[in-house]
């Protein structure tokens, strides 16, 4: 029987603001899943784990960084695991790390780029990806949520 659950989180970093705005796209390296493509922060929620948690977690494995503000994207992407049947759920975050940060890489990836939103936008594997990369700017393009701060940032 297949099952439904919030297994996956996706967290888009952001710096800058504005048409300063860049996104850090992360390649994957040799020898894991879908090697040399680029995506955004991506992983699996541990048990007990709450999805924010885990955003945050896998944002300081896959990059070493921490997010000066860490925002909700209101947006829920699915995406079906058939060898696990299962209907993962991923909710989606966005980190705003400071202007000059950079990222130290984990295992999973081989390389990474501060892009222009734009081409981080074309340089994505996944239409999902691209599609919430649109959204975040939308909402926090200006660096923050603007009138809804109070609502989509979690810390």
């Amino acid at each position: 029987m297949t099952t439904i659950r919030v297994s996956l989180v996706d967290v888009y970093v952001l710096r800058g603001s504005g048409a300063a705005l860049e996104c850090l796209v992360l390649r994957r390296a040799p020898g894991g899943r879908c090697p040399g493509s680029w995506e955004a922060v991506h992983g699996h929620i541990e048990a007990e784990e709450r999805p924010a948690h885990a955003a945050l977690r896998e944002l300081r494995e896959e990059t070493g960084l921490e997010a000066a503000r860490f925002y909700n994207l209101s947006r829920i992407e699915s995406f079906y695991q058939h060898r696990a049947d299962e209907l993962a759920l991923v909710p989606v975050f966005v980190a705003m790390v400071a202007p000059d940060a950079e990222a130290r890489l984990g295992i999973e990836h081989d390389g990474s780029e501060w892009l222009p939103v734009a081409e981080a936008i074309r340089r994505l594997a996944w239409p999902r990806e691209r599609r919430a990369l649109e959204d975040a700017v939308v909402l926090l393009a200006g660096g923050d949520a603007g009138a809804l701060e109070d609502v989509l940032r979690v810390c």
